[in-house]
């Protein structure tokens, strides 16, 4: 399968609101992927299972702060590099790409490089939405190594790096990403195109782009909200969605510590002035609380919507005055197991909360 016509505009949406409000600019990177399909030709889009067992996987992805991504767009030339330093380093070439995350521009930056190296892309992913850290990854949580990986900037700087585990890895490169302003490009994560089909969430491109293609199918007479909703209603992972809240947003509080961006959202109710929420994030949204009562919680997702077109807003695009709904969207099955709550889940955050699935919370 190849994206043709609007599919790059439906999937830059439906990634967008994958990422639970991280994941950086869709726009930036469908302007992207356009531009390396226009010169280099679409890249095929390939189901896990018909990658062959001992196929040689790379992941490929834009490391650091997405108000940061924003200034810094990529020219392609980094993208290559990271990839070529990788395969020189392991002694072979890639024989596919695939994204490391389904939210925002790291879901686009794959099909760039993979059009520009004519590589095939992989439709699955590591996280199933947008995660800040490197080792929040089912890769991580099925045992596939990290490292070697490479990472590169726009001035044509790269390293190499091996580290003994994710999290040590993740330390190491977000020193790194930081001293080269907080945007880096990263190729990491290889593995066997076996691994590739036991350790991924599969076929999270082509659920993006048909999220985006429910939003952008509303209009006056369907409400692009509920269009959004019946559509990930018959997805495979994502059928457990709630509307949490809808209202006005009247605080925001946001910084950058460390390579992310941090703090959180309070909205109040558009109906009853005696109701609040408040959303926390670090890149991604990462838990939704009305009063003291827990409405959402990482790895399930909180995504914040435009209520009147759907448009899924970013972390980093919350404004005051804004008339948002909130919605609460389940995680995949595998990022709901033992071992991927260890890696992602709310502690990995430093959430006091546990984690408790989004259909077990009282709605309100």
């Amino acid at each position: 399968m190849k994206l043709e016509g609007d599919d790059l505009l439906h999937l830059a949406t439906g990634a967008a609101f994958l990422g639970a409000g991280g994941g950086g600019d869709p726009y930036l990177g469908r302007l992207l992927a356009r531009a390396a399909i226009d010169e280099f030709g679409a890249p095929e889009l390939c189901r896990p299972e018909d990658v062959p067992d001992t196929a040689r996987v790379l992941t490929i992805a834009m490391l650091g702060a997405p108000t940061i991504m924003l200034e810094k767009a990529l020219a392609g030339e980094e993208v290559d590099l990271a990839i070529r330093r990788l395969e020189a380093h392991l002694g072979e070439t890639a024989d596919y790409l695939m994204p490391l995350e389904i939210g925002g521009i790291n879901s686009l930056v794959p099909i760039m490089a993979a059009a520009r190296l004519g590589l095939p892309l992989i439709d699955a992913d590591g996280m199933g939405r947008a995660f800040p850290e490197l080792q929040m990854t089912t890769f991580n949580a099925h045992g596939v190594s990290t490292t070697p990986l490479a990472l590169t900037d726009d001035h044509g700087t790269w390293l190499l790096l091996e580290a003994p585990d994710a999290g040590s890895a993740e330390a190491m490169i977000r020193t790194v990403s930081v001293a080269l302003g907080c945007s880096a490009v990263l190729c990491s994560y290889p593995m066997t195109g076996r691994q590739a089909r036991e350790c991924t969430v599969h076929g999270t491109l082509s659920v993006a782009r048909d999220v985006g293609r429910a939003i952008h199918s509303g209009s006056r007479s369907v409400d692009p909200v509920a269009a959004l909703m019946d559509l990930l209603r018959s997805t495979p992972y994502y059928a457990q969605c709630r509307l949490l809240f809808d209202g006005r947003v009247v605080d925001v509080r946001r910084e950058v510590e460390g390579g992310f961006s941090v703090g959180y959202v309070r909205l109040a109710h558009l109906e009853d002035r005696a109701r609040s929420m408040q959303i926390v994030f670090q890149n991604e949204f990462l838990l939704a609380r009305e009063g003291e009562r827990l409405r959402a919680i990482v790895p399930d997702l909180v995504c914040l919507v435009e209520r009147e077109t759907a448009q899924p807003v970013l972390a980093d695009q919350v404004r005051y005055g804004q008339r948002l709904k909130v919605l609460g969207v389940s995680a995949p099955p595998v990022m709901r197991s033992p071992e991927s709550l260890s890696i992602f889940g709310p502690r990995a955050f430093g959430l006091e909360e546990a984690f408790v699935p989004l259909e077990s919370l009282a709605d309100g």
